[in-house]
């Protein structure tokens, strides 16, 4: 967690392969079937940056909810989460905001700064899905817009996380690789570390 990848790939997802246990990934998302939805919504497929992974976590779904949408929680356990704040009060659900921050290093293109991230949860079933977007904005940086989804699905020998997320806005887009790898590296990182502490304890 303390590596200067993982603390800038982390930094860039809206909210870096996966290690112990963790289904293999699904690099791009071009190869990937359909794109994973929440009540009947996706991503952004026409984006031209978007990842998607998935992990079995070895834990119960209700601790591995309960982890995913506390976000005020989130940086007990994702390290490169500055601070995360809840704009609303209440039981995560449809149209709650969150604020959060995290730090992004300096790239070819990009200089050091603390990205600013407003989030709102667009579509939400408790148990089985999540999906939120917003923008990210930091000095010399900015994602115009996110849209993040996760899916969460009871199998053998435990739960099976899947999540897809895209980035758009002209600054990220004139550099689709790197913003790809980043974007990339940052959801198999915040995978691996929910299935740490998920697990732990279990």
């Amino acid at each position: 967690m303390k590596s200067l990848y993982r603390t800038a790939a982390l930094a860039l997802p809206l909210a870096i392969g996966l290690l112990g246990g963790a289904v293999a990934p699904a690099h791009a998302a071009t190869a990937s079937p359909a794109p994973l939805s929440c009540q009947g919504k996706t991503i952004d497929t026409k984006a031209p940056i978007h990842y998607r992974t998935e992990a079995l976590i070895k834990a119960p779904l209700s601790k591995i909810w309960r982890l995913q949408t506390d976000v005020e929680r989130w940086p007990s356990w994702q390290e490169p989460v500055l601070s995360s704040e809840r704009l609303d009060h209440g039981p995560l659900r449809k149209n709650s905001r969150f604020h959060w921050t995290t730090p992004a290093p300096a790239t070819a293109t990009t200089p050091a700064t603390t990205l600013s991230i407003t989030s709102t949860v667009r579509q939400i079933q408790r148990g089985k899905c999540l999906r939120w977007s917003g923008p990210a904005v930091g000095e010399g940086l900015g994602i115009d817009n996110g849209i993040h989804v996760w899916n969460f699905t009871e199998v053998k020998g435990g739960v099976l996380v899947r999540t897809e997320e895209n980035w758009s806005g002209a600054q990220v887009e004139a550099d689709v690789p790197t913003a790809t790898k980043f974007l990339g590296w940052g959801l198999e990182a915040w995978l691996k570390d929910l299935k740490a502490t998920a697990e732990s304890h279990c």
